[in-house]
């Protein structure tokens, strides 16, 4: 499956709408941050700022310039999640 058919799966499975971010994260890409309707979250890598617009463009994702209050108190971190933030590995 391609990166933007995952996101677009994604959101069908979360409300069927979210925002993306997109932020550098050194050498290894750019990280696609997309937060579902429903406040669930997942990311994905990209090899530049350009094809992580592609990919976002294409799964019809709109895109924010960066994360606002909003939409930051809009995610709703699992239980996994917050063990996996805070480093326990479990």
């Amino acid at each position: 499956m391609s990166e933007p058919a995952r996101l677009r799966s994604f959101l069908a499975a979360h409300g069927g709408g979210g925002e993306a971010v997109i932020a550098p994260i050194g050498r290894v890409g750019v990280r696609i941050v997309v937060v579902g309707t429903d406040g669930a979250y997942c990311d994905a890598i990209a090899p530049t700022v350009a094809e992580a617009g592609q990919w976002c463009e294409q799964a019809g994702i709109a895109v924010a310039d960066e994360w606002t209050r909003e939409l930051a108190a809009s995610v709703s971190p699992r239980p996994a999640d917050r063990r996996r933030m805070a480093g326990t590995g479990r």
